[in-house]
């Protein structure tokens, strides 16, 4: 299933339950840290390699943090009327002109900022 069809089944999910228009978005944006602050209950305060070997012991924990978590951005998408998939591809798109894998390679992060290497956010 592409993003597109989940968008549209969360769609029918709510209509189902007559709940299509029945959603604060300040609400879901509090689930999806709600959600985010389960997951960090797991990893907080340890080094890189401890968090990735309690994240693989702990799949089905992360499986559900990002189902809920899509679950929640493609509702916000449905109640904004956003494409999920061309959100998600015009950032990809912008992406790969900020951060060329040429000069990530290098410096191994995309800057503490994010901002890649387009002097984007002053770096």
């Amino acid at each position: 299933m592409n993003i597109k069809e989940l968008q549209d089944k969360i769609k029918e999910f709510d209509k189902a339950r007559g709940w299509e228009d029945n959603w604060n978005i300040k609400d879901l944006l509090l689930n999806i840290n709600e959600e985010g602050g389960e997951l960090w209950e797991l990893i907080k305060w340890i080094d890189d390699k401890k968090q990735k070997q309690i994240l693989n012991e702990n799949k089905g924990e992360v499986e559900n943090y990002i189902g809920d978590t899509l679950f929640l951005l493609l509702k916000i998408a449905n109640q904004t009327k956003v494409d999920s998939e061309k959100a998600l591809q015009d950032t990809l798109e912008e992406y790969e002109k900020r951060m060329p894998p040429e000069i990530m390679k290098k410096v191994k992060h995309a800057n503490k900022l994010a901002g890649g290497v387009d002097d984007k956010n002053g770096n």
